[in-house]
């Protein structure tokens, strides 16, 4: 069985800015927390960890994409950080 690694400095900084990027496109879209957790079949809870720029979340792949299809934008975007 393998264990976790640590996340990287690096790493973490994207999971913030992708945690930033979500909430931005969740208020643009006009939805709520509690709106876009539900689309996606999570707990408005671990969404609002996702979007807190003090907590580092990990979500995979798959919930990525979700949550760019309930946003209707390619995931992509979710993945553009800013300098």
């Amino acid at each position: 069985m393998s264990r976790s690694k640590p996340i990287s400095v690096e790493n973490r900084d994207k999971y913030i800015d992708l945690g930033l990027n979500i909430a931005y496109y969740r208020k643009k879209a006009g939805m709520t927390q509690e709106q876009l957790a539900e689309k996606v079949d999570m707990s408005r809870q671990f969404l609002g960890e996702i979007e807190a720029p003090n907590i580092v979340k990990v979500l995979s792949l798959e919930m990525l994409f979700n949550i760019a299809g309930a946003l209707e934008i390619p995931a992509s975007k979710l993945l553009e950080f800013r300098d």
